[in-house]
């Protein structure tokens, strides 16, 4: 066990991780430490034990956890966070031993999306996530369900893991966590038919929108506040924003798109924050293009990107056209001499370098659903004009002895249609 002594916070917090080999633990534990200090948690340290298997009882195995016993002491540690998801014998008999609060993963994220939701609809989402996943921990007692919960706002102790509506009291019943997961469940489901209704209104008036996703703190706030002046919050950690922003886009070819901002995704998502948020993610599922954001200066920046794509085809998004854009190139050496193909742009968003390059790949590889031309319309056919003027968008007009010369964007059909009628 390697103990880091760092007073700077008052919550002071011990990691567990189980290695069984199913995953990276020493990089998981790495995120799970950004993840508590993201909640406000101060953290000593970590213990990683190696199993072929999680223990039936205690996870760790009981002698691991007599010894973190006595560390959680003499540390006088007040949150012991697990990197695994317990199961609610797994939490009380852990905490018999350790004596002290004991939460996992899941819990902890949940945590921070308490904090981070704003919306309506974003904390409605996050407490969904929270009740579902309470309601099976109910037989849990003992430190986890004695305590009052709700609303702390702070990133103290008794903060981590207590967000949100909280625990009551120790008697809160199944009923009435079902009876609140149905009301939550109906508010979300009037918000989805709005945001649903949208999204059609959107494909009728031909509006073309692109999903900014990738990895949580990648830089995506960033970049949309860069490209669009959005004034989205920018913070230097995890699942800083969790709220939806849409802004207009311009193109170097005429078109607009609707760039729009989502959640943050990361490893071994919990399952409940990812049936909370899918009418949020779904947003991605209707895009008309993907833009992948990469983070290049971290160690496993591609392999971050490969949990984006995974969850991307879970979410039904594999046929929609994607590009990667490697963003914070100004921290890595030699960035210009990366290889990009027509689907690959390398930026940095916080210095706004590359953004031409991006903007020509988005056009480039976003559906042709509209054309910029030129066309010279006789004096005798001013209602191809009108047409033009009418669904399309006008960039200038010139009037010259053979007719009126017109630059502008206008649909595909349109555009085809124009140029039937001045052929006639």
């Amino acid at each position: 066990m390697t103990i880091k002594e760092n007073t700077i916070e008052p919550a002071r917090v011990i990691l567990v991780c189980v290695d069984t080999g199913a995953f990276d633990a020493e990089r998981s534990v790495r995120e799970l430490e950004e993840l508590a200090r993201t909640a406000g948690a101060e953290v000593l340290g970590q213990v990683i034990q190696k199993r072929p298997s999680y223990d039936s009882a205690t996870c760790i195995g009981e002698g691991k956890l007599e010894e973190l016993a006595q560390t959680v002491k003499d540390w006088e540690i007040g949150l012991v966070v697990f990197d695994s998801e317990l199961s609610p014998n797994q939490t009380r008999n852990i905490e018999r031993i350790l004596d002290v609060r004991v939460i996992d993963r899941t819990t902890l994220i949940l945590d921070i999306f308490a904090q981070r939701a704003l919306s309506k609809e974003g904390k409605l989402q996050v407490e969904l996530a929270q009740q579902r996943y309470r309601l099976p921990h109910l037989a849990g007692k003992g430190i986890e369900m004695s305590r009052l919960g709700g609303g702390t706002a702070g990133g103290g102790l008794s903060g981590i893991g207590a967000r949100g509506p909280g625990e009551t009291k120790l008697e809160t019943d199944k009923r009435h966590i079902r009876r609140r997961i149905e009301s939550l469940e109906a508010e979300l489901k009037e918000l989805e038919r709005r945001r649903g209704l949208m999204r059609e209104r959107r494909k009728k008036d031909n509006v073309l929108t692109a999903a900014l996703v990738g990895y949580t703190n990648v830089g995506k706030s960033t970049l949309l506040n860069a490209l669009t002046d959005a004034g989205v919050l920018v913070e230097n950690k995890l699942f800083a924003t969790l709220d939806t922003t849409s802004r207009a886009l311009n193109l170097p070819d005429g078109r607009t798109v609707l760039l729009i901002d989502t959640v943050g995704l990361i490893r071994r998502l919990p399952h409940e924050l990812v049936q909370a948020f899918k009418s949020t993610l779904e947003e991605a599922a209707s895009a008309d293009i993907i833009i992948s954001l990469i983070d290049l200066s971290a160690e496993d920046g591609f392999e971050q990107s490969e949990v984006t794509d995974k969850l991307l085809v879970e979410l039904g998004c594999g046929n929609i056209p994607k590009i990667n854009v490697l963003n914070k190139c100004d921290k890595v050496d030699n960035a210009e001499e990366l290889y990009c193909d027509d689907k690959t742009a390398v930026i940095s968003a916080k210095h706004k370098k590359g953004f031409d390059e991006l903007l020509d790949c988005i056009a480039r590889n976003l559906p042709e659903t509209a054309k910029r031309g030129k066309f010279l319309i006789p004096y005798d056919k001013t209602g191809v004009i009108n047409t033009i003027r009418i669904d399309g968008k006008v960039f200038s007009e010139e009037f010259t002895p053979n007719g009126t010369l017109i630059d502008a964007l206008v649909d595909c059909k349109i555009f085809h249609l124009v140029e039937e009628m001045l052929c006639n």
